[in-house]
């Protein structure tokens, strides 16, 4: 990826329906350089898919939740490998510091959460965990 891969990215990142005229006029490129740089990016599964992001207010029955995960040993694949597989896991982080991996969660309802921790609980390889659910988001 060069230097006009990583901009159409950064562009698509901040609106991915932006039509092809509008991204090759803000790159100063035609139009057939952006439809072959998408289609090469999506070829190359380097862009995998599109998606809506909701402002949280926007669903307000949804319960979402981050969960610090501590491994315990030399488990980590195993783990990821089972919460990757946990429905109520939206996304999975590694990371540095107190928690060894830093998983979202989200469901519908407070026993939705429930039933999503005590799977989590009976993971083979974790240690410990600890949840805090998400209140309200100021930006």
């Amino acid at each position: 990826m060069d230097d006009l891969d990583h901009q159409l990215i950064a562009l698509l990142r901040q609106n991915a329906r932006q039509n092809v005229a509008d991204l090759a006029h803000r790159l100063k490129v035609s139009r057939g350089t952006v439809t072959n740089r998408i289609r090469k990016l999506e070829d190359e599964q380097v862009i995998v898919g599109y998606t809506v992001r909701l402002k949280p207010e926007a669903e307000p029955e949804r319960i979402r939740a981050w969960m610090g995960v501590l491994v315990e040993g030399n488990q980590t694949r195993r783990v990821i490998a089972s919460l990757l597989g946990e429905p109520g896991v939206s996304a999975l982080h590694d990371t540095n510091g107190r928690w060894d991996l830093l998983a979202e969660l989200e469901v519908r309802s407070m026993s939705d959460l429930s039933e999503v921790l005590e799977r989590v609980r009976l993971i083979t390889g974790i240690r410990s965990t600890e949840t805090s659910i998400h209140l309200t988001t100021y930006r």
